[in-house]
């Protein structure tokens, strides 16, 4: 039977905190679906069609990774593809308690459903999207956080 894991998150950039989760993860199983979802709490920065597109283009010589965009309750997806694991990462207590209180009701949801941590590697430990987009809004170099370039920001109109 084949393991595969799913990597939900809005990824408002993918980072390479996230990279790291999935490259590691992607020897833990056989196929990785990293999962775009739409987060009722947040407007995004960027379309999550962009982002779907850039995510393949870092992935497109790993087969056994894939990107899809969902709407709906993570648990719910996951049996949809067949999914049998949740990855995450964290980096630290704070990401513990929030990532817990998640698995706990994606559990309950879907009761066939493992969510799996790994602990971000150190050097990649202080990104997170929301700095990026920060840094990103206000002109800084973000390369060094995200495995590709992003669009310059454009201001939405009416601001």
């Amino acid at each position: 039977m084949k393991r595969i894991a799913l990597f939900p998150g809005s990824f408002d950039p993918f980072t390479n905190g996230h990279l790291d989760v999935v490259r590691r993860g992607a020897s833990l199983f056989d196929e990785v679906i990293i999962a775009i979802g739409n987060n009722s709490s947040k407007s995004r920065y960027l379309p999550v069609e962009q982002m779907v597109g850039m995510i393949e283009e870092v992935f497109r010589d790993e087969p056994h990774v894939s990107v899809r965009a969902y709407k709906g309750l993570t648990a719910t997806f996951a049996r949809e593809v067949g999914a049998k694991y949740l990855l995450r990462g964290l980096r630290n207590t704070t990401d513990f308690e929030y990532e817990n209180t998640i698995a706990q009701a994606n559990r309950h949801v879907n009761p066939e459903l493992e969510t799996v941590f790994l602990i971000t590697s150190p050097a990649l430990a202080a990104i997170s999207s929301t700095i990026i987009r920060e840094i990103h809004r206000f002109g800084g170099n973000v390369d060094d956080f995200v495995p590709f370039r992003l669009p310059a920001y454009e201001v939405p109109a009416g601001h």
